[in-house]
């Protein structure tokens, strides 16, 4: 009876004719009807049952028992006696959407709610985690001045949250975030010059009153409500209050005095003392519609202050001049004020059409009087997207379009725009969808893709040479390296750069970072379950359509590169030739070759005398060579030992089934300094210079630097010489044993020739064995059986390198006391193999040579 609102509905399987329908209604609750709909019971008028009908009102029937039936809200709720009795689930996080049940086994459900999907076996008794899924929902991100930088933001029906961009545990654990503040909807900013202060906007997940608004100290813990006007506001319309504050009211940091702190509700809102007190600046700058400013909720009133309109939604301050001021409002206005606060005029760009959300305004660091603004009027059903720009300081606006999705069968809203703070007219805007990106100041845009979801984006930052986005429903994404779309963004002629239509990007500057040595300690086949010692995580190794071999993270951060990025762009499918393989070529300063990598896999051999029958136990990585942009990393390592140990020759009929853990791997790694990389295509090549720096936390000298560098290179150099002796010992035990196999003679005194050959080419390959075990560990069956052998003069000499390679720091006297007592033992092993070829190896030769047989080869 009566006027009617939100109605759930949920046909019974268990039992024909049976239907539940929890409605919004002046007699609201749970109604069920066993004739089809032909007439109906009200079961349940428990108001706990109709919480909220606008944002919930679920109701589901158990496929198997007829009087079961579970009601979904900011709790769940399950009935076994037909609707009329209730009892609570108690589910991982609040705010309950929806559940799916097996038709055929029931226990068996999957449930959504605001923090995540949970799954249960046993009907809700317990449930899966919600911290396995990346399904975060960001309002409005920041960014710190650490390093690395951490990435801020206030997360819906959640805590605002800290995350680091980059991890030594070789991912980005839950470990490593913070919860600074309980902030689930608005603006987030941390103080410039102190990265332990953190203010946020925490509508609906505060106490504190109108415009909950946080101040939390990382280093007391403590939190503060530092809210404006803090009077209580639920169950009052927006019209009745002194203030109105909404969902995402704008919080920021004067670019001119971090002791200043804004904040805006319909007024803007001045501190100077971290909130114990606030000016008011401005006068009302929304349109302050009384008709738009009444109850919410329509049948079932629902005033949590989350849906007050006529307010501020975005402030900036000029970062060229204190007091400039900027701010647009939800109800479609656009102010200015030039002398702090005192006057204010109305800029709002004449054809925006009215009540639009002013979501960004962006001003230029390149220009003062450049302005930037994103508007969305989605809300009243239109999707078109209203990008503006002024270069008169809001005197007046142009819209930049452009080509920007706009008319059907296809657009797209605009919400968040950023310039590029190094190439001016590189634009992002943030959409429903993903990204587009505009290299000519709006004039033309294109979707940024990728591996970037399809999602909803509500906020970006650029920190460094990072594109940061904060994503509705896929939590963070970081673009990694600019670079080149800066380069593509600019004014060079391309004459520089470009080689057979191929574009080659010069690499930004890069940090030179160390993981943990324990980093995927213990990796094995299929999916492992900790990136680090003691640190829980899931993750598994995947192949690219590259070829690329990388680590899929489920429930942890991805970190950036390890090393140095180098981007490239093939502009056409005529521009790839087999005969022509691209090859990159990593120089030092004096342009000296580190390594070089190539499009063409090839088993072409080193040129190397040692190595010409020796394999790579790791493969190298190749360049890939695609239409549009390609990206190598070049993991800052010179290549390992110069000879690998030839497999070939190696007599072990054994197949481990465990691998090796985790080393340091390769060569030495870059010292900071200046480098090179140069791109080759045929006969042609581009070079560019680069920068390896320090990482900023630390105050290791290049002394220090060069120090690690030179014993991390004699340590290899000597490995390669013991692998190069292993070599040649198996060789010529090779040799050994065929020649010892011969089985037919032509004479006895053949025979009894070879008999004596035979007792000299065995006690030879005895002393062989003997000298080979002294340089390597042949015992080994498993990874695992070095605690049953001792390790001999190859393992201890690549142990070392651990102590040498743990972190960005000179090596420890002791390291190179070690190196020099294993390298005078490998030298006497090297002299006592060179007297035995000299001697023994030329007597049995002799021998051989008298009886008419094969010499043995060295």
């Amino acid at each position: 009876k009566g006027t009617k609102g939100k109605i759930g509905v949920s046909v019974s399987p268990a039992q024909s004719g049976r239907i539940w329908a929890i409605i919004e209604a002046e007699e609201a609750g749970l109604y069920r009807s066993d004739n089809g709909g032909e007439s109906w019971i009200k079961t349940s008028g428990n108001r706990d049952l109709i919480h909220r009908p606008w944002y919930y009102c679920h109701v589901f029937a158990d496929p198997k028992h007829a009087d079961t039936v579970y009601i979904t809200n900011l709790k769940m709720w399950k009935s076994t006696d037909g609707g009329t009795n209730f009892s609570e689930i108690t589910t991982p996080h609040g705010d309950n959407h929806d559940l799916w049940i097996d038709p055929e086994n029931p226990q068996r459900m999957v449930q959504g709610n605001d923090g995540g999907g949970c799954v249960s076996y046993n009907g809700g008794k317990t449930w899966s985690t919600i911290y396995n899924q990346f399904t975060a929902q960001f309002y409005r991100i920041d960014t710190d001045n650490q390093f690395p930088y951490r990435v801020y933001a206030t997360q819906q029906d959640n805590t605002s949250i800290s995350v680091p961009s980059a991890s030594a545990y070789g991912a980005i654990t839950l470990q490593e975030c913070t919860l600074p503040g309980t902030g689930e909807s608005g603006f987030i900013v941390v103080k410039p010059d102190d990265p332990d202060i953190v203010y946020i906007g925490a509508v609906g997940s505060s106490p504190g009153g109108e415009g909950q608004l946080q101040h939390y100290n990382h280093r007391t813990r403590q939190l503060r409500l530092i809210n404006v006007w803090p009077e209580e506001q639920f169950g009052w319309a927006p019209k009745d209050l002194k203030y109105r504050f909404q969902w995402t009211f704008p919080i920021a940091f004067s670019p001119h005095d971090f002791g200043t702190v804004y904040a805006c509700g319909n007024h803007v809102f001045r501190t100077n003392d971290e909130g114990h007190s606030w000016e008011k600046i401005s006068p009302d700058l929304t349109r302050a519609d009384e008709s738009k400013l009444g109850l919410s909720g329509g049948l079932t009133v629902d005033s949590s202050g989350a849906e007050h309109y006529g307010t501020i939604s975005i402030f900036v301050e000029s970062p060229h001049e204190a007091g400039v001021f900027w701010t647009g409002s939800d109800d479609g206005l656009v102010h200015t004020s030039r002398d702090g606060g005192k006057t204010w005029q109305n800029i709002t760009p004449p054809d925006l059409p009215e009540w639009g959300y002013i979501f960004c305004i962006e001003v230029s660091v390149h220009d003062p009087d450049t302005i930037y603004l994103s508007a969305t009027r989605y809300k009243l059903n239109d999707y078109r997207p209203f990008l503006y720009k002024s270069i008169d300081g809001g005197k007046s606006w142009n819209s930049i379009n452009g080509d920007y999705p706009q008319s059907e069968p296809y657009t797209e809203i605009s919400r968040v725009i950023r310039e590029d703070p190094v190439c001016p007219g590189l634009l992002f805007v943030g959409s429903e969808t993903g990204i587009f990106m505009s290299v000519n100041d709006g004039k033309n845009w294109q979707k940024l893709q990728g591996n970037f979801p399809v999602v909803p984006v509500y906020d970006m930052k650029i920190k460094q040479d990072d594109l940061v986005v904060g994503t509705h429903g896929r939590s963070f994404w970081i673009l990694d390296d600019l670079t080149p779309l800066r380069e593509l963004a600019g004014q060079s002629s391309g004459t520089e750069t470009e080689i057979s239509g191929i574009r080659f990007f010069p690499p930004r500057t890069t940090y030179r970072r160390t993981l943990n040595w324990s980093v995927n300690l213990y990796l094995g086949d299929g999916k492992n379950y900790s990136p680090d010692f003691g640190l829980p995580g899931t993750h598994y190794q995947e192949t690219t359509p590259d070829g690329e071999k990388r680590f899929r993270h489920l429930d942890m951060g991805e970190n950036p590169p390890e090393g140095v990025i180098v981007n490239y762009f093939i502009e056409s499918e005529a521009n790839l030739t087999p005969e022509k393989p691209l090859e990159l070529i990593v120089l030092d300063a004096n342009g000296a070759e580190i390594e070089r990598f190539s499009t063409k896999k090839t088993d072409e051999k080193s040129d190397k005398s040692e190595s010409e029958e020796s394999e790579p136990s790791d493969e190298k990585p190749s360049l890939t060579a695609k239409v549009g942009f390609n990206r190598f990393v070049w993991n800052m390592h010179y290549p390992g030992p110069e000879v690998k140990i030839d497999k070939s020759l190696e007599e072990a009929g054994y197949k481990p089934l465990g691998r090796g853990e985790a080393g340091p791997g390769g060569g030495p790694i870059a010292p900071p300094g200046s480098y090179q990389v140069c791109l080759k295509s045929g006969e042609n090549e581009i070079r560019h210079s680069f920068e390896i720096v320090k990482d900023p936390r630390l105050n290791t000298s290049p002394e220090d630097f060069s120090a690690q560098f030179e014993l991390w290179f004699k340590i290899r150099n000597r490995v390669s010489d013991v692998n190069s002796a292993i070599n040649r010992i198996r060789r010529i035990k090779l040799q050994i044993t065929e020649l010892l196999a011969r089985e037919n003679f032509n004479n006895s005194a053949e025979e009894k020739s070879f008999g004596e050959i035979q007792k000299a080419a065995e006690a030879l390959r005895e002393k062989f064995n003997t000298l080979e075990n002294e340089l390597t560990q042949n015992q080994y069956e498993t990874p695992s059986d070095r605690l049953r052998h001792p390790t001999m003069l190859k393992q201890r000499m690549e142990a070392l390198v651990s102590v040498v390679a743990v972190a960005d720091a000179a090596p420890p006297q002791q390291a190179y006391s070690v190196f020099e007592h294993l390298s005078a033992l490998i030298d006497q092993r090297l002299a006592e193999l060179s007297e035995l070829e000299k001697q023994e190896v030329v007597r049995l030769n002799q021998q051989i040579d008298q009886a008419g047989i094969r010499k043995l080869q060295g």
